[in-house]
């Protein structure tokens, strides 16, 4: 997919956004986004990619410390779905 983006004329990837299974277990959750990172790491200088989108409500403090750029915080907002 990263390969075909570089013939899309009017699209441009920035990064990568990822979201750990859904558990409450920090160690499932802290593997996954050690994970991520370093596929963003492994990545970011042949893409320029700027932006690693790691983390929701739940787990954003976690993210954030596996160098997460973009959270989204949706249910801390606008509370739980219905």
């Amino acid at each position: 997919v990263l390969n075909y983006s570089e013939t899309l004329e009017y699209i441009s990837l920035v990064g990568l956004m990822g979201m750990a299974t859904f558990t409450k277990d920090e160690q499932v959750i802290n593997l996954e986004f050690k994970n991520l990172k370093k596929i963003y790491d492994f990545y970011k200088s042949k893409y320029n990619f700027s932006v690693l989108s790691i983390g929701m409500s739940g787990d954003y403090q976690n993210a954030i410390n596996f160098g997460s750029t973009m959270i989204r915080v949706g249910s801390k907002i606008f509370g739980e779905r219905k």
